[in-house]
């Protein structure tokens, strides 16, 4: 049981009081409809039911309001759309939305609340419900945290439905057979008799038809696309290079621009001497920006070559300029001045502590790139009248205020052009470099700048995530996990991320410690507690934010718990978890892996347990120690996501998190010296390679509650079920992430 605090009847009244009125808020809010993006422009003949939806007599086009970074978004919406519409793939075209509003994404507020995902309660759901209100009085119109198909689920089946019963009301009112006979399929209506109108043909009518409001959605029974395979909209295009990225896209008349900025983040430019740069050929200007300084050229080679070989002289770092030093600040963070949230209180840990302690731990997870593989780049406009921007990006309503900022335009006055994204793992949360681009481009109106960062630079100017550190003490008795204390120090991400977006965010950082304080496990003894550090080198969103650093803390720290008492790390995992979906995870990858059977000679098996945005994941790994060092056989991996959309992608995307996590935590960091990282390509941050990725089996479940997304939660427990993995194999226990600093692979 929590320990439960006393509370005045003021103090009960007042927040009974907020609540309740969170609640109004947030159901008002909801109700508040929003203007339709799509009626501006609108051709004539042409219909818009909502913002999802447009029809001429042409084409359907099918709105999706979430960026497409290679997660398969677009596809899994139109899907969404689609079912309902009763329209096939190839039965209509894409559009990413415009920035509007409309667009708003709900599901920023489920991970916003201090409040554990499988919470349910009156105040949990009361205080989503008043972040669901602000999210959309905000128009936070983004793409991130796994929220694009929640957030879309409901949505844009309803949205598909309206415009369905809309084309059936036109139909009806066209040929006088009552719409209850009416059916709809192939993006036609049908009338009893077997004849068909297209919905094309039925557009110009739709056109001035007010959109009917209330609709039913259809059985899970009856879906014809949603839990089915589909074909991924982008693959032909990604297969023969016709898709268009950001980096790839081109305007009449512009320039390449490339950028030189302080390495040492934050830190000014004191000058420069560009004369060995200004008669280079292809050269056309040489401008300041903000921290750097940028070279206009005819293409991006040359901008590259003479942007080297200016000498700049560069300000200190406002941080350690050695990597031990960030170390130091957070060793110094644990203390009463710097905790942030004490998350879990539950029992009395100091007394069941207060003995002989069995197990005492420190552990380490540095920084780490995001290192996609299309570098950050923009390509910018700007005129008296407005901006114009290219690039691919995962908030775009941000995107216009941050970029009218720097111009002095309106908000209004900047239109976006989104685009597909080479990866972005949260590097496209960003906006620095956007604001580069516009800084050059304001130098230089009327003219398009392309400005396009090395991959030296996109290394150097990254924002990385965030390093952490775990101290835990744990107890055993009889056998059993009987308590533990897990304090862990860490940055904070928001505070820095949305810091450089002007924008503030009070109350404790939930992330610092997400992966730990947010388990479903039950211990009769548990603290849990967040130290925010100072904030160090600047950092941000990364692949499920937190959950890496604090879920391989904590997970390892149950799993040498485990062994210390004697226990099968599965079956006290599975003792002490009361949330029942994470048991079924969790029994799903046991009897996958045929767990308690015997491998074999210099072979291991582990299990790691991590929940993050709201999905309980379990993955097992079998290693085999080599005399060339570890190899990773298999990986067996199950999530509870509510209802899996599309079965092959959500396979590809939970094998994708497996191979994303596992090649961080065996080789990558970033570390800073002179203020500088040190690491500037994948030579020096090298992922997992071909010939290293293992097996892995996937089986998603599905409770029937929430819907959740599954881009980021296989990524948390990869490290620690490869850390337990390696210790069952060799007795080797590995506390700090890379695992190579440690011990070879294969």
């Amino acid at each position: 049981m929590g320990r439960v605090r006393t509370i005045a009847r003021r103090t009960f009244l007042i927040g009974s009081t907020a609540v309740l009125g969170g609640v109004a808020f947030g159901t008002y809010m909801m109700q508040r409809p929003n203007a339709n993006p799509l009626k501006d422009g609108l051709a004539e003949g042409a219909a818009t039911f909502n913002p999802w939806v447009v029809i001429d007599s042409e084409r359907i086009t099918l709105i999706t309001p979430h960026a497409d970074k290679g997660q398969g978004v677009l596809s899994m919406q139109a899907a969404l759309l689609a079912e309902e519409l009763d329209v096939e793939f190839g039965q209509f075209e894409t559009s990413f939305g415009k920035p509007s509003p409309a667009y708003w994404n709900h599901g920023f507020a489920e991970e916003g609340v201090p409040f554990k995902a499988t919470d349910d309660g009156f105040t949990a759901e009361s205080m989503r419900s008043f972040l669901r209100g602000i999210t959309k009085l905000m128009a936070m119109q983004g793409t991130g945290g796994s929220t694009s198909v929640p957030d879309s689920f409901d949505k844009l089946r309803e949205a598909g439905a309206v415009a369905r019963e809309t084309l059936k009301l036109v139909a009806s009112q066209r040929t006088g057979v009552p719409v209850a006979r009416l059916r709809t399929a192939n993006a036609a209506v049908q009338l009893p008799d077997g004849t068909e109108i297209k919905y094309t043909d039925l557009a110009a009518d739709a056109a001035s038809v007010e959109p009917v409001r209330h609709v039913t959605l259809r059985d899970p029974s009856e879906w014809r696309l949603i839990g089915k395979p589909m074909q991924r909209l982008d693959i032909v295009g990604k297969s023969t290079g016709t898709l268009t990225y950001g980096v790839d896209a081109k305007v009449e008349g512009m320039v390449h621009a490339a950028v030189r900025v302080n390495p040492r983040q934050g830190g000014k430019m004191l000058g420069y001497d560009a004369s060995a740069a200004e008669g280079m050929r292809g050269v056309q200007n040489i401008v300041e920006i903000t921290g750097g300084v940028a070279v206009v050229a005819d293409n991006t080679w040359r901008a590259f070559q003479a942007a080297e070989v200016i000498e700049i002289d560069w300000g200190e770092a406002p941080y350690p300029a050695e990597q031990e030093g960030h170390w130091d600040v957070l060793a110094d963070s644990f203390g009463e001045a710097n905790l942030d949230s004490m998350w879990r209180d539950d029992g009395n840990v100091d007394d069941a502590l207060s003995g002989d302690v069995t197990v005492t731990a420190e552990y380490r997870s540095p920084y780490v790139a995001h290192a996609p593989l299309e570098p950050l780049n923009a390509i910018v406009r700007v005129t008296n009248d407005g901006v114009e921007v290219w690039t691919g990006h995962q908030m775009p309503m941000m995107l216009t205020q941050i970029v009218a900022g720097v111009t002095g335009h309106a908000p209004d006055q900047v239109t976006f052009h989104n685009h597909f994204m080479g990866g972005s793992f949260g590097h496209r949360l960003e906006f620095e470099h956007l604001k580069q681009a516009v800084e050059i481009a304001n130098q230089l109106r009327g003219t398009p700048v392309k400005m396009t960062y090395s991959r030296e630079e996109d290394f150097a100017h990254d924002f990385p995530r965030h390093i952490a550190m775990g101290r835990c003490r744990g107890r055993v008795e009889d056998g059993k996990i009987a308590a533990l204390d897990v304090q862990i120090a860490a940055p904070s991400v928001i505070s820095s991320q949305m810091g450089r977006a002007d924008q503030f965010i009070p109350g404790p950082d939930a992330q610092i410690a997400a992966g730990a304080w947010n388990n479903p496990y039950k211990f009769d003894h548990y603290r849990m507690c967040a130290f925010r550090a100072p904030e160090l080198a600047p950092v941000s969103s990364w692949r499920s934010v937190g959950a890496p650093g604090a879920g391989f803390i904590f997970d390892t720290f149950v799993d040498e718990l485990c062994h210390a008492a004697g226990a099968d790390p599965m079956e006290e995992r599975l003792r002490l978890i009361d949330h029942d979906a994470s048991q079924k995870v969790l029994e799903a990858v046991a009897e996958m892996s045929s767990w308690g059977s015997d491998l074999g000679p210099s072979r291991g098996r582990g299990v790691a347990f991590v929940e993050s945005f709201g999905v309980p994941t379990a993955e097992v790994i079998e290693v085999t120690n080599t005399d060339r060092g570890i190899k990773i056989d298999k990986v067996f991996v199950a999530c509870d996501v509510g209802t899996v959309v599309d079965p092959i992608n959500f396979e590809n995307l939970v094998q994708g998190g497996v191979i994303y996590g596992l090649g961080h935590a065996i080789n990558c960091e970033i570390t800073y010296a002179d203020g500088m990282a040190q690491q500037s390509n994948y030579h020096a941050h090298e992922g997992m390679r071909m010939y290293q990725c293992p097996e892995i089996i996937v089986q998603g479940l599905e409770n029937g509650t929430k819907v959740r997304g599954i881009g980021e939660p296989p990524v948390p427990p990869a490290a620690p079920a490869l850390g337990n993995a390696i210790f069952a194999a060799t007795g080797v226990r590995i506390r700090e992430m890379p695992f190579n600093k440690h011990i070879d692979f294969v």
